[in-house]
């Protein structure tokens, strides 16, 4: 049997008990989550996944408590694509990815694990990112530590935001 270490998630997997609810309202509430949050917009912030597929997986979250696109206001809606594409920009630049996925999954049936609260997903992806490990050990190898990802990308996203 082989062993990986993930010490640094044992601090994620022991805190279920804790929350009020919403993994995204809490962290926009919580000192502990700050460091996770990439960019804090007027309607929308842009915060690194816990559990991500690959390094600078970013999910686009509206402030508010909102599940579906039919929900959200225009200005949430404009900010949750606005910032979804300086989150591309910033991941382009910051990683040089050969391509993304970007995906809204809306309700529990289609995927959401966070079924109540919309939110968008930006993953880089590189040619042959889905190795031997993903398919047959079930394991992601992450090769940057997400307080590493997020001191990278934080610097592009104020410059890209401010530039405008």
């Amino acid at each position: 049997m082989h062993h990986l270490w993930a010490s640094w998630r044992l601090a994620y997997v022991s805190a279920g008990d804790e929350s009020t609810g919403c993994v995204f309202c809490d962290a926009l509430e919580s000192a502990e989550s700050a460091p996770l949050i990439v960019f804090r917009g007027e309607h929308a912030f842009v915060i690194l996944n816990l559990f991500p597929y690959n390094n600078a997986h970013l999910m686009v979250v509206p402030n508010r408590h909102v599940a579906t696109l039919a929900d959200a206001t225009t200005g949430e809606l404009y900010e949750l694509m606005d910032l979804a594409r300086t989150a591309e920009v910033a991941i382009t630049e910051a990683y040089a990815p050969h391509g993304m996925n970007l995906g809204i999954n809306l309700g529990k049936p289609a995927g959401a694990g966070v079924p109540g609260h919309l939110h968008l997903h930006v993953v880089p992806r590189w040619n042959g990112d889905t190795n031997f490990m993903t398919v047959v050990g079930q394991t992601r190898v992450l090769p940057e530590e997400l307080a590493q990802t997020a001191e990278r990308l934080r610097p592009i996203f104020v410059r890209l935001e401010s530039g405008r």
